[in-house]
């Protein structure tokens, strides 16, 4: 049994001298902590949470929860712990999310009891065209002839929040940050299964691009899981930013690394431009906040889509009592499933980047609004028509609905520490692997403005998450913290692309309606209806309910899911779950 805390201690501390195809023994569910002895489960199958008295911190990946741990067990803040998980998780998650990509944070300050949130989005090249995702004949590409090579490519935006956010609420010496991240870059570190999995998925667009294929595919065989693997690109440059801070991202050699990666990449060049890397700057925006049967519903507004459209499906929700009638129910499933057609019908319409539209927030999660919308609700079938609401003649008038394509991937991070802080951050390169460029400076780029939609006029009107320069790609990413009488209650978010927003609202509901536990909601059975066709998931309670389902009209399909949900509820003690489909796990002291 200490066989894990000692081999994690060698990786940490010791030089490896053993070749790649060394095998770990690391992903078990039982995990210790390495200065305490403290024994730490994930109980994921038996719905079980994590119980801690102190601090908190959920991950995809035990590195990164451990890296994180060790920095809100020495007195660390949320923020601090949140920037070791990240370097730790762009480096054994590199498909998922990285310093090459962009993130959304929520942030719950206990002296000030203000929620704060900041824009990490990546942001389009000046020189950006409006037709990059068409072929001549102005026609949109299929997603991936857009998203691989360099054209996909948007100024990253995480290396500048995790500074911000250390600046606002850091107390951990900065350097320390960067311990945990630069020592399994150097010593090595473990290869998920998820990760090599991913791999060999991928293995085709990742063979396009030398410095790409000879990290993932060495030797021209995909890493595997159990196996050691290095980094020293990656730990240099963690060097250079913790020395130099975030500057040396956006105005030197990584800069130009990042610039000369994607201007010359062999297959669909981009047109960034180190112009764009020294614009960048994050932004602290005004959360988003909704009432939920008592609870405040708080997350990220545009130009994320999250915390908007789960108001609006909530607030719709709320005014039938699906806690009588219960998760196993169709009906249940007929409300939650035409209110989420009724939201993404809105989001299609009039979300995207408030820098360079009017989105009518206030409109769209008005009390009023949403209870008239919720009327279409009554009748015991599927809506046969969804359009978006009528909010204002000049704003349902002007827009046409996008036709942008989010697919599964992204991570999530939730934490507490022992000063009261939450914490709620979903980080991304987009699709798995991004665009597929690996740079010099060892982080993949991100493939974030397929986001944009790939048309910018829709039936003759222009569409509000059309790509232009320096503008934001609309996000479904939904960080979310929970409050009941200005106290966080529940913290948590989802990788998945657009099903993220399914994905967060499952486990609210689950928690507030249903009394499920946090590791209960990580793992709650999903079912999915954005735009028609209900999705549910198989080998669950889900799939008995097709038949029900075809009754009410829908087109029905089972599929899997790959929710990545990581929450902690707080009530006296916290409680930390886990989503079981990945390989994420909470600790806590």
């Amino acid at each position: 049994m200490y066989f894990i805390k000692i081999l994690t201690i060698l990786f940490l501390f010791i030089p490896i001298l053993a070749s790649g195809n060394q095998k770990s023994d690391l992903n078990k569910s039982e995990y210790y902590n390495l200065n305490s002895g403290n024994k730490y489960l994930k109980f994921k199958k038996e719905g079980k949470p994590v119980i801690s008295d102190k601090w908190m911190v959920v991950t995809a990946n035990t590195q990164a929860s451990e890296a994180a741990a060790k920095i809100l067990k020495n007195g660390g803040t949320a923020a601090d712990a949140m920037i070791s998980a990240q370097l730790v998780l762009g480096l054994v998650e590199p498909e998922s999310s990285g310093l090459g990509g962009g993130a959304f944070l929520v942030y719950f300050d206990n002296k000030t009891k203000k929620v704060t949130t900041l824009d990490g989005r990546e942001t389009a090249p000046l020189l950006i065209n409006e037709n990059v995702f068409q072929d001549i004949n102005g026609n949109s590409l299929k997603f991936f002839d857009a998203v691989i090579g360099g054209k996909s490519v948007g100024t990253p935006g995480t290396p500048a929040l995790l500074e911000m956010a250390y600046k606002k609420w850091g107390k951990t010496k900065w350097s320390l940050l960067f311990d945990d991240a630069i020592n399994l870059s150097n010593n090595g570190f473990v290869i998920s299964n998820k990760l090599s999995s991913s791999i060999k998925k991928s293995r085709k667009s990742l063979s396009k691009f030398l410095k790409t294929k000879s990290y993932f595919l060495p030797n021209g065989m995909p890493l595997e899981s159990g196996n050691i693997h290095f980094n020293k690109n990656y730990a240099n440059t963690l060097k250079a930013f913790e020395k130099n801070g975030s500057k040396v991202f956006y105005n030197g050699y990584i800069a130009n690394d990042i610039v000369s990666t994607v201007n010359n990449a062999n297959h669909n060049p981009g047109v960034l431009s180190i112009n764009d890397m020294i614009n960048y700057k994050v932004i602290e925006r005004k959360p988003i906040c909704s009432n939920y049967r008592g609870y405040q519903v708080c997350g990220m507004g545009p130009p994320s889509s999250g915390a908007i459209t789960i108001a609006q499906i909530l607030g719709m929700i709320e005014n039938f009592d699906i806690s009588k009638l219960g998760p196993k129910n169709p009906e249940t499933w007929r409300i939650i499933g035409d209110a989420s057609r009724l939201a993404f019908a809105d989001r299609s319409i009039y979300i995207a980047d408030s820098d360079f539209i009017d989105v009518p927030v206030k409109k769209l999660i008005d009390y009023n609004y949403l209870k008239k919308r919720s009327k279409l609700l009554d009748k015991k079938i599927k809506l046969k028509k969804i359009k978006a609401g009528n909010l204002a003649s000049n704003l349902s008038m002007k827009w046409g609905p996008d036709n942008s394509i989010e697919l599964p991937s992204t991570s999530h991070i939730s934490i507490v520490d022992q000063y009261g802080n939450a914490l709620s951050m979903t980080t991304t390169i987009e699709n798995g692997f991004g665009s597929r460029l690996m740079t010099d400076s060892g982080f993949l780029l991100n493939n974030e403005l397929t986001d944009f939609s790939f048309k910018s006029f829709k039936n003759g009107k222009k569409v509000a998450n059309s790509i232009e320069p320096s503008k934001r790609p609309r996000s479904s990413m939904a960080p979310t913290i929970i409050l009941k009488n200005n106290k966080p209650i529940y913290i948590l978010g989802s990788p998945g692309g657009s099903n993220i927003i399914g994905y967060v609202v499952n486990a609210i509901i689950s928690m507030i309606d249903w009394k499920k536990n946090a590791q209960e909601a990580a793992s709650v059975a999903h079912g999915i209806n954005k735009f028609g066709t209900y999705y549910l998931e198989k080998n669950t309670f889900m799939s008995k309910l097709l038949p029900s389902l075809e009754d009410m009209k829908y087109k029905v399909k089972l599929r899997n899911f790959s929710s990545g949900l990581n929450i902690i509820h707080i009530n006296n003690k916290l409680y930390g779950g886990s989503d079981h489909r990945r390989e994420g796990i909470a600790i806590g002291d």
